[in-house]
């Protein structure tokens, strides 16, 4: 049971000069969790002193990142198995207050849009210009060729938002869809760029692995095939390995997401961001025994 007397009275003592006073009333409020961060939030409306402020500000900061590290750690122990909420936890490092269901309604959304038009004779070369004329020209999803460093790519609610993304998150969306309408599309980790391929699993003895084809969503849905995935790799100079054309693991996602999260803060000089989703990162790099 939360003591609201004992909060406003720790509040109060934030801006304390002692330091032993102040690490005492920090560890206080910290180990309340988020049950405190709407008092503290009340407190810095309130707040005229700007060291109380900045301590509120930074505590606030402090707990919310405290529980998007707990809940990426619950998500990669439990097996990492839902791609989309693992994509939300790392949503909510920037925008902690993110309404999950709002992203969940408007992804059924285009989902539904897509099943009232869809044929499920189709070929899937049909299947995907129809995913494609949904997501690209009715709901006007494109990648942003003019910022493509902003780090408001790599958020989902902000993509959703503004309909541009980096390669990745238009990817997330577009086969977080796909798979909700039983199309076997998955993300492909290539160097440089991600894509996603087509998968049919009953023909993964006749072609590579199953992969019929391969889709470039930064690109409006572009189709292509393995010579121009070989041709890419030898402009980079970089030998064929098989994890440039297979699946890879929702796991392998969330930490690309996190990579291009540090590379724009980089640029952007933020290096208490980056520290922290370097943070992140490496909790999903931790050998433990997982499912999956």
């Amino acid at each position: 049971m939360i003591d609201d007397k004992e909060i406003t009275s720790l509040i109060k003592l934030l801006d304390d000069p002692d330091a032993e006073i102040y690490e005492h009333v920090h560890d206080k409020l910290v180990s309340y969790g988020s049950e405190v961060i709407q008092y503290l939030e009340n407190a810095f409306g309130e707040a005229f002193d700007a060291i109380q402020q900045e301590r509120i500000a930074n505590l606030v900061h402090e707990i919310q990142f405290g529980i998007v590290k707990q809940e990426l750690e619950l998500w990669y122990l439990g097996g990492a198995f839902d791609l989309l909420q693992g994509a939300l936890i790392i949503n909510k490092y920037q925008y902690p207050d993110l309404d999950d269901q709002k992203v969940i309604n408007y992804l059924e959304s285009i989902k539904r849009d897509i099943w009232l038009q869809m044929m499920y004779d189709g070929s899937p070369s049909d299947q995907v210009k129809l995913i494609n004329h949904v997501f690209y020209s009715i709901y006007g999803f494109n990648g942003n060729t003019t910022n493509h460093n902003d780090p408001q790519n790599s958020y989902l609610s902000q993509v959703i938002e503004t309909k541009k993304g980096n390669q990745i998150s238009l990817a997330i969306i577009y086969s977080i869809i796909a798979q909700k309408l039983d199309i076997p599309i998955y993300g492909v980790n290539l160097p440089q760029h991600f894509i996603l391929a087509y998968i049919d699993e009953t023909r993964q003895s006749e072609i590579d692995n199953g992969v019929l084809f391969y889709i470039n969503t930064f690109n409006k849905g572009f189709v292509f095939g393995k010579r121009d995935v070989d041709q890419f790799l030898t402009t980079l100079n970089l030998t064929s390995e098989p994890q440039y054309y297979e699946p890879c693991s929702n796991v392998e996602i969330i930490k690309r997401v996190l990579r291009n999260l540090i590379g724009s803060y980089d640029k952007l000089g933020s290096v208490e961001k980056v520290k922290e989703l370097n943070q992140l990162l490496e909790l999903l790099q931790r050998d433990v025994n997982r499912n999956g």
